[in-house]
């Protein structure tokens, strides 16, 4: 047997190191317990640096997550013959329509197809999709999208959840084969590479490059140059009047001569930059309750980097809404302040307030949470991507870097309207060669933030996978919250087409034993929603309110019964305010110099330039 090769003195040092060992027993042990933890922590560094490296490259998606769901769903439908059966008759039937439509599509062109897209599914709707062979290609797609929901729900024993999951899978992987990705299955593709001698695909080619060069160099896009805070978006006039290192907050100068006494104070997500609320002066949620009479506080969230990665929810709570109020009431003494909380901003708010509910103290007047949730058992797809493998998996790729990027948020937020927001805009841009202009709300949406390992560890685990705040269980100091400690009206707005934040979980709050509770849900997006000024074109909302002690309303009954209304649901929202406002009295400018308070700096301070 080959000999090791030994350095001099080796056999020496170890045979000595073995004799101390020998002679004493507890050091031996000591020793070995030590190298135990050495290899230990060594192994989970290799861990974690191999599974950060891996998520980068799926984007977050965990792929042990993913494959241990598929696995569920193939043994369950193995263990299913009367389901085998079905999905079989399923595809026969398929194949007989498929080819009897054909038929009759030869006979009459105007013949109408069976296979309707779903909801919000605009892919087909060219008539150009009616003519052979596209009739053939797009129907047969639809149909085999309608096999594989069927495959994938109504498996006995696959739990609801699992079926989503898999479900939400299956139509991720079909679309990538839809026939509207192809260049030449797509009829709107080549009757336009047709009509302009193929310059579509020049100009496609074009696109491509200026978004491969900035994806590389991480520039963003020129055509936001123009929507810049401070110049075009987030104009509304005040000063920042405190900073700390988490936020800037900022007080708008009033427009009307006099103001109802109770300050609006507003907590954004820190998902995003704040001007979501304060976008152009046309559609600033801001700017409307400013010259409605309003004194409005904002905070304006620091976009952390690798040095806040140990920043967690606590911290945020004390430094982003605590700090800001004890600010506010040195500003404006002895009134109270109309909390209101947008996405994230409004859960943190929320359980500020049931904190601050506990603790008695009684300096909020009114909570509004604006698409917000508290409970996060039905939180919608977005829960597809939140779950122990998935977390875990996130969890190591922020360990690496210190913190969530927002181009890794947003990719799970495409994903949950991938027709749209992903293969939809690669075949306008790269196969039609068209560009979308930018508007307000698409520059916002592109000005992407960074979330701290810590904060959005927590986040996810405490409330998504945990739900510790509907369950009480949710920590502030050394004791647990709830929500139901909360005594004030509560105004909570959700919106219908919201895929962050689904309606029927922001109608949970209704369910508050203590407090009356008005819901308003209007029409659009979580973010189209929220932003619906007066006179914004085909807005239209339902609002009810529900008392303490009232029986409960499941949100079904809720939508028969509440009463539809026209329009923006803001004056809705200011009427709420007013009736729960004090007198009017005279306007007075940012800040309270009589306190040591002075403005820092104009509005919108230096915070939201952070790249």
């Amino acid at each position: 047997m080959r000999q090791l090769r030994e350095f001099p003195g080796t056999r020496d040092k170890a045979e000595g190191r073995s004799s101390a060992a020998s002679s004493d027993p507890r050091r031996s042990a000591e020793e070995a317990e030590t190298r135990t933890e050495t290899f230990d922590s060594a192994a989970e560094i290799v861990d974690r640096a191999f599974k950060s490296t891996l998520a980068k490259m799926t984007k977050g998606l965990s792929p042990a997550g993913l494959a241990t769901k598929g696995f569920s769903w193939a043994a369950h439908l193995a263990l299913s013959p009367g389901k085998q059966m079905v999905l079989a008759n399923k595809a026969l039937e398929n194949n007989l329509l498929l080819w009897s439509h054909l038929g009759e599509a030869m006979l009459d062109e105007k013949a109408e197809p069976f296979a309707k897209p779903t909801n919000g599914d605009r892919r087909f709707q060219s008539e150009s999709w009616n003519k052979w062979p596209y009739n053939y290609l797009y129907q047969s797609f639809l149909l085999n999208q309608a096999w594989w929901q069927e495959a994938t729900t109504n498996i006995d024993g696959l739990s609801e959840k699992d079926e989503r999951e898999v479900s939400f899978v299956a139509r991720q992987l079909l679309d990538i084969f839809a026939p509207s990705n192809g260049v030449m299955t797509n009829p709107e593709v080549v009757n336009t590479a047709v009509q302009e001698g193929g310059m579509n695909f020049v100009r496609g080619a074009e696109n491509f490059m200026q978004d491969f060069e900035q994806y590389t160099s991480g520039k963003k896009p020129e055509a936001l140059e123009q929507f810049s805070p401070g110049k075009t978006v987030a104009v509304t006039p005040g000063k920042v009047v405190f900073r700390n290192h988490l936020i800037e907050l900022i007080q708008y100068s009033p427009t009307t001569e006099t103001v109802y006494p109770e300050p609006v104070f507003i907590v954004p997500a820190w998902i995003m930059k704040y001007y979501i609320l304060d976008l152009s002066a046309k559609n600033s949620l801001v700017k409307y309750l400013v010259d409605q009479g309003h004194t409005v506080f904002m905070v304006s969230w620091r976009n952390p980097t690798e040095e806040d990665r140990d920043l967690g929810m606590e911290d945020y709570r004390q430094q982003g809404i605590m700090d800001a109020l004890d600010v506010i009431n040195r500003i404006v003494p002895d009134e109270k302040i109309h909390g209101v909380g947008y996405c994230l901003g409004g859960t943190m708010l929320s359980i500020a307030a049931a904190a601050m509910a506990r603790d008695g103290d009684d300096r909020f007047g009114s909570l509004t949470t604006l698409a917000a949730q508290y409970d996060f058992t039905e939180a919608g797809e977005l829960m597809l991507f939140i779950r122990d493998s998935e977390v875990s998996y996130l969890t190591n790729m922020m360990w690496e870097q210190g913190y969530l990027q927002g181009t890794q948020m947003a990719g799970a937020f495409q994903l949950l309207r991938s027709n749209d927001l992903i293969w939809s805009r690669l075949v306008r841009e790269y196969l039609m060669g068209e560009r979308q202009g930018y508007n307000d709300l698409m520059a916002w949406n592109a000005d992407l933030t960074r979330m701290p390992y810590r904060m959005h560890a927590e986040y996810l685990r405490k409330l998504f996978l945990q739900n510790d705040l509907a369950s009480g269980r949710y920590m502030v100091g050394d004791r647990p919250i709830h929500i139901t400690d909360i005594r004030v009206p509560i105004f909570a707005v959700g919106t219908e087409k919201d895929h962050v934040a689904p309606w029927r979980s922001a109608y949970k709050i209704t369910s508050h034993p203590a407090t009356d509770v008005t819901f308003l849900l209007t029409s659009g997006g979580h973010n189209a929603g929220i932003v619906s000024e007066p006179g914004h074109p085909h807005r239209h909302y339902q609002v009810q309110t529900i008392k303490s002690g009232d029986p409960y309303v499941d949100p079904d009954t809720w939508r028969e019964k509440a009463a539809r209304k026209e329009g923006s649901w803001w004056p809705e929202w200011h009427a709420w305010l007013a009736e729960r406002s004090g007198e009017r009295r005279a306007a007075v400018e940012p800040g309270n110099t009589k306190v040591g308070l002075r403005p820092l700096c104009d509005a919108p301070g230096t915070y939201v330039f952070q790249d």
